[in-house]
């Protein structure tokens, strides 16, 4: 036996016991036990194995270190907040949309206590989820009647389900879109029991084509949002105008899935979504879209259009495992009220759209001016940069900006970058041309000094190696 296995051997039979460990730090570490010992417990596992790898037997007071820090980790939620400082305005990542703050006490107020959910206090009998948003919902964009689901996946499953089951559903092939996940529409529309029909080429897809695929079997027209890539060039698709059109004439009805589904106008970078509104307007019989991209609210699946697809919908065994909560729509109720009080604009994502650039740029000027001030010996500038929407929404769209840029050795940028997702308040940032960029327009003005203190901690342990 070689002296390297014998060593390890004797450092193996001195790895602590948990119950040793535990007792040790059950005098300063205030814990509660099950995150206590599954800490220890992880730790210890990690030691056994690096010194059967060969790695030296950590000391004592590195082990308790390394059990208390990670006990305090597990009593931390998982799910937490973080300071976006990307300039994704939509970060699928972090959340998509914030909500505003002023939402919150009535979004407690019904968490923590009963609420009207499924039930009509006027009538003092059942009622229905659905009625706390249908009205205002349908209202704000024009449509007989809407309905709402947990996310605009299940908005475009539940309609194909109700609307095409074991018959054909025509989509262009430039509209068979993947959006994050691997999520394609061709999957979904299997899912629901309806037949896909493709038509067209990838580039180019004519009314005609979809005229010359129409059959007895043929239950619905579909038109797929690109809303998460462009196509340039030699291009060209069937407008939803004429769609509904031939749609009339055959008397099959239409449906367009929007994806992120705007209710303002809007242009970013010679870029615009259609509004939802236009697109009712246009005759479409059921249009979906989502409720916490270009909307700026909760995660939902938003379904408006003809009554009577809207009420099978509703009657649809589907729909209940697809439904939403109270607190969605209770969250959800606000957002559209605000935008039908014209208040929309002041939702968190519209007021980051249209912040102005001269704002951006004061704020990365007086931030970049307090780090110097904090870590002198660190280079920050302000430098022109974008922002994106993000999201699966307006993709290639830019907003000019200001970044603050903060420049690290190579060697400690992505040590840098992992001790700011690391620290207690999580701050994310982007990586790019040897530094640290932050984009204050998707920082709130109270998280700016969090912000601070956190990158001049992580900084000032870069300086002193």
């Amino acid at each position: 036996m070689s002296k390297k296995t014998m060593s390890a051997r004797s450092d193996l039979a001195h790895i602590p016991a948990v119950q040793t460990v535990m007792r040790a730090l059950s005098e300063d570490c205030l814990v509660p036990t099950v995150w206590l010992k599954t800490g220890v417990r992880d730790v210890l596992a990690e030691v056994r194995q690096s010194v059967k790898a060969g790695a030296a037997m950590p000391s004592w007071e590195e082990i308790l270190l390394r059990c208390k820090a990670r006990a305090e980790e597990l009593t931390r939620p998982h799910l937490r907040p973080v300071i976006n400082a990307t300039g994704i305005m939509v970060h699928t990542n972090l959340g998509r949309s914030p909500l505003p703050e002023a939402m919150m006490e009535h979004l407690a107020a019904v968490a923590t206590g009963y609420s009207t959910l499924e039930y009509r206090l006027d009538e003092g009998v059942r009622g229905s989820r659905h009625e706390h948003v249908q009205d205002l919902l349908a209202d704000l964009v024009g449509a007989p009647a809407a309905m709402v689901v947990n996310n605009n996946a299940a908005a475009v499953l539940i309609a194909l389900t109700t609307m095409a089951s074991g018959r054909e559903v025509i989509v262009s092939r430039g509209e068979l879109v993947e959006i994050g996940g691997s999520f394609r529409i061709p999957e979904v529309m299997a899912l629901s029991g309806a037949r896909l029909v493709e038509v067209g080429a990838t580039n180019k897809t004519h009314l005609y084509d979809y005229e010359r695929a129409i059959t007895a079997e043929t239950a619905l027209l579909l038109k797929v949002h690109q809303s998460n890539f462009r196509q340039l060039g030699f291009v060209d698709s069937v407008s939803r105008h004429d769609l509904v059109v031939l749609g009339r004439r055959h008397k099959i009805p239409v449906m367009e899935d929007l994806g992120s589904g705007v209710l303002l106008p809007i242009t970013i970078d010679s870029y615009s979504e259609p509004c939802v509104q236009e697109v009712v307007g246009a005759g479409v019989d059921i249009t979906t879209f989502s409720g916490d991209k270009l909307l700026g609210g909760p995660q939902a699946g938003l379904v408006v259009g003809k009554k009577e697809w809207i009420d099978r919908m509703k009657k649809n065994p589907l729909a209940r495992a697809v439904r939403v909560d109270k607190m969605t729509l209770a969250v959800l109720e606000l957002v559209l009220r605000w935008y039908r009080e014209d208040r929309g604009r002041d939702l968190p994502l519209w007021r980051m759209i249209y912040m102005p650039l001269e704002s951006i740029f004061s704020r990365a000027q007086s931030f970049a001016d307090a780090l110097r001030n904090l870590c002198p010996d660190v280079v920050v500038e302000v430098e022109a940069d974008w922002s994106e929407v993000g999201g699966g929404s307006m993709p290639g769209a830019r907003l000019q900006t200001y970044v603050v840029s903060v420049e690290l050795p190579p060697s400690m940028l992505q040590w840098a970058e992992q001790a700011l997702r690391s620290a207690p308040v999580a701050v994310i940032v982007r990586v790019n041309r040897g530094r640290l960029l932050l984009d204050l327009r998707t920082v709130f003005e109270h998280q700016e000094i969090p912000l601070a203190q956190t990158l001049a901690d992580v900084l000032m342990r870069v300086s002193n190696g």
